[in-house]
């Protein structure tokens, strides 16, 4: 007889535990959960910290703390969509890359950009950048943001 209240609130239990779950796919991450993982990150020979966060299919996410110029860079066939979090600087977009060379499958990247548009970046905006447009990051203190890249195959 008390095995049946137990199976009872067991079930129960269960079935709140199911409802409550989070759905397949679904990610949350707060702003301090972002910079503790870029603050971990290592910075690169363009005084980069990049941090990649997490893949979903054909996008993903990666937080970032630029302390210096980028290199110009082209990706065949992913969009970036930008989010500045913190800083500014000029991001050159269109024109034609000086010395370009392929760093990695659909990757390309150069030491500047000649004849691209000059838009100044700062905390707040959003930037879509689409696939094979030169794009180049000038940031002469600190610029952090996040990118979600999405494949465009």
């Amino acid at each position: 007889m008390k095995l049946l209240p137990f199976l009872f609130a067991m079930t129960m239990l269960f079935t709140i535990l199911l409802v409550a779950a989070d759905p397949d796919g679904y990610a949350q991450y707060t702003s301090a959960d972002l910079k503790t993982r870029v603050d971990a990150a290592k910075p690169d020979d363009h005084k980069v910290r990049l941090d990649r966060v997490a893949t979903w299919g054909n996008h993903a996410l990666l937080a970032i703390r630029r302390e210096g110029d980028g290199e110009a860079e082209v990706h065949e066939t992913q969009v970036d969509v930008i989010f500045v979090k913190s800083g500014e600087g000029t991001l050159i977009i269109g024109g034609t890359m000086v010395e370009p060379r392929t760093t990695a499958p659909g990757e390309i990247r150069a030491k500047s950009i000649k004849g691209g548009v000059s838009k100044k970046m700062a905390a707040g905006d959003v930037i879509h950048i689409p696939a094979k447009i030169p794009h180049q990051m000038l940031v002469p203190k600190q610029l952090t943001f996040e990118v979600v890249k999405v494949d465009s195959k």
